[in-house]
This record gives structure tokens, C-alpha cells and sequence, in this order.
């Protein structure tokens, strides 16, 4: 059974269709790459495949141990309960909060406190908050950005700034990631140290990667599998080598003879 299988997914925003039969699937472990021309729907795809949009129709299905999850009509938050999640193209850290606080914050649900237990600092709200920054900390560590833990977010280097968006993602308990432009506004230097990070991070956490890309030296560098949208529609999927060379991508992004 696939980890993700995704069924005739389709979105309308009134007459427009920006996501048309789209159907795929993720095997576990595997990294993938989403391309295709500007305007092609890739966002639009990640947003229904995350809950910011709900399906027009289609099923979006997870393997979760022997169960069988429909993520088609969940909320954001309780898709990331499940295992999945996801950055943006602009970056959402909380820009004011240290880099060690955006990892808690994605590890709010595990905190062993309710509102009374915060309000009247209660035992149990300290060792939970103790217990909380020490895993924080350690996954820091685990990611080589613990040398950052108290510096603000803004104040990080872009490069760094994106790695500790796809950390925070990870620190959900994330087992499937789906990363939206990772590389978009880097120069080349970072776009490197970001691909060394993103192969490090899919190997040492045993993560699944979905990533949305325009960078192709990236896209063919690292990715297993490759889908082409065009239109809303998806045109052709491969490795990276039977991309390149497929009429209908090359079409899609050059367009035809005449």
C-alpha cells in the first residue's frame, strides 16, 4: 500500500479548474518532485493535498500502519495530527521568537498541561515545559542548527531561515513533508547548503518528501520521481532522466514548434 495515494483530485474556484484528475501516489521514503510552468496549479495541488482547500472531488488517502486515513475533507491541524506537513513559498516563522521557540511551538501537542495547569503554573506545566525545551533542543542538534537555538528568526540568514521553517515542520512528528519552493530567493551557495540539508534531513529522520520546485538542477539532483502539471492537469511522470527527455514536459515549458 502506498503511504499517500491521491484519486482523481480535482479543484474549481467557480468556473476556473485549477486542479483537473489529478491521481498519483508516494511510496514511503521516496523523495518527489512537482513541476511545471508558472500557473500550472502545483500550489493550488499542495494546498488541497494539505487542507488549506477542500477538494472539489477526489480522495486524498494515507496509510497510517495497518489504517487507512481520508485526509480529502480534515483540517490543516488535524492532517498535521496525522503525520503530514508542510512549509510555503514565503517563509512563516514566527520572525520575532528565537529559533529554539519556533521548534516548541510545533510541539504543542505534546504538552502534558491544560489552561488551568499554564495560568496557575501548576508542577506539571514546569516539567512539561522542561521536558518540551530539552526535545527541542536535541532536535536542534539533530538537524546541525542548534548553534542558532537563541537567535531570533529574523535575524538568521535566508538560507538558514528556510532550514529552520522545514525543521519546525519536521518537529511536528511529520513523517511526510510537502516543502513549496524550498530554494525560491536563494543564490546559489544556499541552494547548495539546501539540498545537502534536505538529503540529510530524508535520510537521518526517515522522512517522505514532496517538494514543488523551480530550481531544476535541484529537482533533477535529488528527486526519485518526478510529476509534470500543466493546466491543472497532470502531463507525465518519471525519473528525472525520462523527464528531461519527454516531448510533452519539454512542450509544456518551451512550447510546440510554431
Amino acid at each position: 500500500m502506498s503511504l499517500l495515494s491521491v484519486q482523481k483530485l480535482t479543484k474549481n474556484f467557480g468556473g476556473i479548474t485549477a486542479v483537473s484528475n489529478v491521481s498519483f501516489t508516494v511510496e514511503t521514503g521516496e523523495l518527489v518532485g512537482l513541476i511545471g510552468p508558472n500557473g500550472a496549479g502545483k500550489t493550488t495541488l499542495f494546498n488541497v493535498l494539505t487542507g488549506v482547500y477542500d477538494p472539489t472531488e477526489g480522495k486524498i488517502l494515507l496509510t497510517k500502519g495497518d489504517k487507512t486515513i481520508e485526509l480529502s475533507k480534515l483540517p490543516p491541524y488535524k492532517i498535521t495530527h496525522h503525520g503530514v506537513a508542510r512549509t510555503f513559498q514565503n517563509i512563516r516563522l514566527f520572525k520575532d521568537l528565537s529559533a529554539l521557540d519556533n521548534v516548541k511551538i510545533a510541539m504543542n501537542e505534546d504538552a502534558q498541561y491544560g489552561l488551568i495547569g499554564a495560568l496557575l503554573r501548576l508542577p506539571r506545566f514546569y516539567r512539561s515545559e522542561t521536558d518540551i525545551d530539552q526535545r527541542a533542543r536535541a532536535f536542534l542538534k539533530e538537524v546541525h542548527l542548534d548553534e542558532l537555538a537563541e537567535i531570533k528568526a529574523k535575524n538568521l540568514p535566508y538560507g538558514k531561515q528556510r532550514q529552520l521553517e522545514i525543521a519546525r515542520a519536521m518537529a511536528t512528528g511529520a513523517k511526510i513533508l510537502f516543502l513549496d519552493e524550498p530554494a525560491a530567493g536563494m543564490n546559489p551557495q544556499e541552494t547548495q547548503a539546501l539540498t545537502k540539508f534536505i538529503k540529510d534531513i530524508k535520510t537521518k529522520m526517515n522522512l517522505t518528501i514532496v517538494l514543488i520546485e523551480h530550481d531544476m538542477s535541484l529537482v533533477m539532483e535529488i528527486c526519485e520521481r518526478i510529476f509534470v502539471l500543466d493546466y491543472g492537469k497532470l502531463i507525465a511522470e518519471g525519473t528525472p532522466d525520462q523527464i528531461k527527455h519527454n516531448p510533452k514536459v519539454i512542450e509544456a515549458y518551451l512550447g510546440d514548434e510554431d
